[in-house]
């Protein structure tokens, strides 16, 4: 069991109008990861209302500021119970047994253009075994073709941008990844977290996108950028792309400065380590 010490610190310049804020920063409640104690604070007199969606248990922090700065702080204690299985255990689900929760994550979406390549993942990837390793030599992959190369894409580059360019960040390798599992059928969705574990050369803690596939009745967590280590990610939104789970998303006249962010292990907590196991911090859903 692990736990985790998570700051987020976020500072606005707002103009003479207000502006209007959707926040995902709150780490979610799953059967496997407990939020034990939290604090927002916030510069400006504000009466923020927190919502949670009800189709995928994102914590979404709602907020109008008015004009001037507005600096957002938020702490938490996270504890992680991570549920493991051995790789050779979790096999796919055919689409007919699928529940109905999960179904969503085999379509195309805006970033992960599934329906575009189709033909690139039978021929890479239909021959082999289904199941686990299937889903790690897509990870393996995509890391052999994208280059992680920071400042490179922006908030419109797909899956199909990034074969193309081959170099991106997080979220260009989760879409990638993302849209050829869904070409072969196994549902796959984007996850934000922390980085943690990152390489410090990479620049300071950030925010971070990873994939959660479902594989044997469970979301398991895969890293495709291979820059964090996925026993210290806590969940804070999952989404079938990244425009489902944007840490911020504003409404308004707003200038921005980059976030500051810190999760650590906490007192006495064991320091998450790579593991030769598959990880889930979610329960499985009942088949339809």
């Amino acid at each position: 069991m692990i736990r985790l010490d998570l700051r987020i610190e976020l500072n606005y310049d707002i103009d003479a109008f207000g502006a209007d804020f959707i926040f995902n920063i709150h780490p979610a409640f799953t059967p496997q990861q407990r939020v034990l104690n939290e604090n927002l604070w916030l510069s400006q007199a504000l009466s923020p209302l927190l919502q949670t969606e009800s189709h995928s248990g994102n914590r979404l922090l709602r907020l109008r500021a008015g004009p001037g700065p507005l600096r957002l702080v938020y702490t938490a204690l996270v504890e992680i119970e991570h549920h493991s299985v051995p790789p050779t255990q979790l096999n796919e689900i055919p689409v007919a047994q699928l529940p109905a929760d999960a179904l969503r994550y085999l379509y195309p979406s805006r970033y992960c253009q599934s329906d575009r390549l189709g033909r690139l993942a039978h021929q890479a990837f239909g021959s082999l075994w289904q199941g686990h390793d299937r889903v790690m030599a897509v990870q393996h992959w995509v890391q052999r073709q994208v280059t992680f190369t920071p400042n490179t894409t922006n908030g419109n580059t797909s899956a199909v941008d990034t074969l193309i360019e081959q170099v991106g960040v997080c979220r260009d390798f989760a879409h990638l990844m993302i849209a050829l599992l869904r070409a072969l059928n196994i549902p796959a969705r984007i996850a934000t977290g922390t980085d943690y574990g990152a390489d410090p050369a990479l620049g300071p803690p950030d925010f971070h996108a990873y994939v959660e596939v479902y594989l044997g009745g469970r979301w398991c967590i895969f890293d495709p950028s291979g820059t964090g280590i996925p026993m210290g990610f806590m969940r804070i939104g999952t989404g079938r792309d990244a425009a489902d789970v944007a840490f911020a998303t504003i409404f308004g006249g707003v200038r921005t400065q980059a976030p500051i962010i810190s999760a650590v292990p906490s007192a006495g907590s064991p320091i998450p380590q790579h593991s030769a196991y598959a990880v889930s911090t979610d329960a499985g859903l009942v088949r339809a």
